[in-house]
């Protein structure tokens, strides 16, 4: 039996035998990475500052200048009565010079259980930044159904809702607990 005098090269370069496993990998990896980059370079696309491509609504709640700017749950944010619920959202990322602003906010105000004046109807154009503040003179949780958003309010304390509005209907808001509507939320296509 004679040996060979030059045997096959290792790594599967002899011809007809495909690519070897760490080529394959290789190219494996590279092609990942190709993906990841395209991936990245599309979802960062928006201006929004949010790094989710989530349709679910985002509540944010900007302070008085003096106070530091916080960012809240999807839940929205409390708010004390000498905080006066304007301010601006942030874009963080966003390369835009203008800051958009945001709306007053609607007030719906409970006095012994009841909306005072009755059950009001606050408008907003879909996409609008939506900012609903409730005063209430009970202890309850306040719900902001359709975009199923709660917050428990203190007895003579407030709330404030600040998201945006992505979900055109008429939603109901009411004291959870005590199964009160105050107020319709209503979102208009834009």
């Amino acid at each position: 039996m004679s040996v060979p005098e030059n045997p096959p090269p290792a790594g599967g370069d002899e011809p007809g035998r495909g690519l070897s496993g760490v080529q394959r990998a290789g190219i494996v990896l590279g092609g990942l990475a190709v993906l990841l980059i395209v991936f990245l370079v599309l979802r960062g696309g928006d201006d929004s500052g949010s790094s989710s491509s989530s349709s679910a609504p985002q509540t944010t709640s900007s302070q008085s200048s003096s106070a530091p700017s916080t960012q809240a749950a999807s839940t929205g944010e409390r708010e004390s009565e000498s905080e006066t619920g304007s301010g601006s959202a942030s874009t963080s990322g966003s390369t835009s010079t203008s800051t958009p602003t945001v709306p007053a906010a609607q007030t719906i105000t409970v006095v012994n259980g009841q909306p005072q004046g009755g059950v009001k109807t606050v408008s907003f154009k879909k996409n609008d930044q939506v900012v609903l503040k409730v005063q209430s003179d009970v202890a309850d949780e306040i719900h902001v159904h359709g975009y199923d958003l709660k917050q428990d309010v203190k007895k003579g304390g407030s709330v404030t809702f600040n998201f945006k509005g992505t979900i055109e209907g008429r939603f109901e808001v009411e004291l959870e607990n005590a199964g009160v509507q105050i107020a319709n939320l209503e979102v208009t296509p834009s």
